[in-house]
């Protein structure tokens, strides 16, 4: 199996240091120096007590990266998940329980496409999805994937391979409603077209 490219970046070069420590050597892991954060396909993040400002600046710094980040925290708020959530964050380790067997598990388990975070986080994320749900998407008309019920109808019959035409017909909508939803959908999410929104949809598990 390859290395994980790895890159770490620190609050301070004393934590740093330490989760280098760890990793280094491990054949599991290659890592790479921070200012060469494009070659990581897995992004360490080690901050005594996070402030999701924190996070936000990182991505700033790195606009171009949309790889996973590992969370190696001391201090991590139930109302900092969502936000970490947010902005890249896809596993949790308390500092405290940061072995070297650990980090390599966590971080071979995000570049798999996984996520991990501690069992007493999970409820308290679970409500932040339900409270954003309820206060902000559904009286706006959205669901958790960004689209409307209607427009989720539409998005079920183009991959059925239907034209506009018949999708209006389906729908009972005029075929000029069915390009307006198409088009507002497209702009809205900053799809390219058609093919991509119903891409858009099917990997947010809505068609």
């Amino acid at each position: 199996m390859d290395a994980t490219p790895v890159a770490v970046q620190a609050q301070t070069p004393i934590l740093g240091a330490g989760v280098m420590a760890l990793l280094r050597g491990q054949p599991a892991v290659d890592i790479v120096l921070v200012e060469q954060w494009q070659d990581a396909d897995v992004l360490v993040v080690v901050h005594d007590r996070l402030r999701i400002s924190d996070l936000r600046e990182l991505r700033e710094k790195m606009p171009e990266f949309t790889k996973p980040i590992v969370l190696v925290v001391q201090e991590l708020r139930e109302s900092q998940l969502l936000g970490a959530v947010e902005w890249g964050v896809r596993a949790v380790v308390p500092m405290a329980q940061a072995t070297g067997d650990r980090l390599i598990r966590t971080i071979t388990a995000v570049a798999a496409g996984a996520g991990e975070i501690p069992a007493k986080l999970i409820g308290p994320l679970l409500d932040q999805v339900h409270t954003l749900h309820d206060a902000v998407l559904r009286p706006n008309g959205l669901t958790s994937s960004g689209l409307t019920p209607r427009e989720i109808n539409v998005l079920t019959l183009i991959a059925d391979g239907k034209d506009t035409t018949e999708v209006a017909q389906a729908l009972w909508y005029s075929e000029r409603t069915v390009k307006n939803i198409i088009q507002g959908m497209i702009s809205r999410l900053n799809l390219r077209n058609r093919a991509h929104a119903v891409a858009y949809a099917a990997r947010a598990g809505v068609i």
